[in-house]
């Protein structure tokens, strides 16, 4: 029984680092969708590509952060 104890604490310990690597996958998408989208619309409407330019890096920042915190929360767990 305690071999068993012991397995799963060494597995433990690489969790979070696999939570990490699958939650990275969601903002990477994200980022793509983000600028593929804004360069296609300041293709459409070059006249707006100051606008588009703001609320796509607005959009970048608020996914990146979504990502620095599921880089954060497996070290406070």
């Amino acid at each position: 029984m305690s071999a068993a104890f012991e397995t799963l604490a060494a597995i433990d310990g690489n969790i979070g680092t696999i939570g990490y690597g699958l939650a990275a996958i969601g903002p990477g998408v994200g980022v793509g969708i983000i600028f593929g989208n804004g360069v296609q619309a300041m293709a459409r409407q070059p006249e707006a590509a100051g606008l588009i330019r703001q609320n796509m890096l607005l959009g970048f920042a608020v996914v990146e952060a979504l990502a620095l915190i599921g880089f954060v929360v497996p070290f406070i767990l």
